[in-house]
């Protein structure tokens, strides 16, 4: 399960404003890189929407089957809102359907029949 904890505003290439459903996944428990202890930390994906404000917002607290998961990217910049720190990072956080992956697979194995 995921739940949309807030909305963001975007611009497409076209110069068109659409909004966002920033989505969490529950807290996990990973272990530090750089230290080897233990903490909880939530995933979050950005889903774009064809909703206007108003109805994205009224999504929030909403909860969806589904999770996020880590994809692979080619490298990039990333600044750190907090501290402002830029680092570089190869990855995105994306989330996935269950049903809509089901889908897919059943589409590409009845292509190969």
């Amino acid at each position: 399960m995921v739940t949309v904890k807030e909305i963001k505003k975007a611009e497409n290439s076209k110069g068109e404003e659409f909004f966002m459903l920033v989505v969490e996944s529950g807290a996990m428990a990973v272990k530090s890189k750089k230290t080897g202890r233990l903490y909880f930390t939530a995933k979050r994906a950005y889903v774009s929407t064809s909703f206007d404000e108003k109805t994205a917002s009224s999504l929030i607290g909403m909860e969806f089957e589904g999770t996020i998961r880590k994809v692979e990217t080619d490298p990039y910049e990333y600044t750190i809102e907090e501290t402002g720190e830029i680092i570089e990072m190869s990855h995105r956080w994306e989330y996935v359907d269950p049903a809509l992956e089901m889908q897919e697979q059943l589409v590409e194995e009845a292509a190969v029949i």
